[in-house]
């Protein structure tokens, strides 16, 4: 579905290009949009394998487990349906790891994984559990200790003082967040006594 919505935007885009008489101005966007995204992307790749690489070198040495022991009184809160021991538990871990050092693209994999292994406890393959709509809201509103992505971005493109949005950062995700788990058990307690 969502090919379509792209491909559709983009093909309304050349028709009104193409009536307007700019579809050179197009051309031109296109080919330095294309070897701009190039160029972030590089600059991307030597933060990102960093990162990515020693969240690879914690799930292998333990820590991850040990992490996920740490965060297990909160676990227990936020996801109380999930066993103790549910490798769920350590596959969230390190999404939320991955987030809270602002790694975005990392935390994907690290969060579809973690969401096959919720929907193994699921009762109903149709229906998202309590357990996912949580995680799902923990993901998205993404708590970020350390920006990385956009540290690396802001230091490509030049600025003077890239580590100013740390703050700022810390702060807005902090209330997402915060916002987000308190809508979200609302919802849950409010869905389960209509049931």
């Amino acid at each position: 579905m969502l090919n379509k919505i792209w491909f559709a935007m983009i093909a309304v885009g050349m028709i009104v290009a193409g009536f307007n008489g700019r579809m050179e101005e197009v051309s031109v966007a296109i080919l330095q949009s294309t070897e701009e995204s190039v160029r972030i992307v590089i600059k991307l790749i030597g933060p990102m394998s960093l990162w990515l690489g020693m969240m690879k070198l914690a799930e292998e040495a333990g820590i991850v487990q040990g992490l996920a022991k740490l965060f297990e009184p909160l676990a227990k809160i936020l996801f109380p349906k999930i066993p103790a021991n549910h490798p769920a538990l350590g596959s969230i871990m390190m999404n939320l790891s991955a987030n809270l050092l602002g790694l975005g693209n990392s935390a994907t994999p690290l969060g579809i994984k973690a969401m096959h292994q919720l929907q193994d406890l699921n009762r109903n393959s149709e229906t998202a559990s309590d357990a996912m709509c949580t995680f799902l809201v923990i993901n998205t509103s993404g708590l970020t200790l350390i920006p990385t992505t956009i540290l690396a971005l802001r230091v490509g493109a030049g600025s003077s003082n890239p580590t100013e949005i740390v703050g700022t950062t810390l702060f807005a995700t902090a209330c997402s967040t915060i916002a987000g788990i308190i809508v979200n058990k609302f919802l849950i307690k409010v869905g389960s006594s209509q049931i």
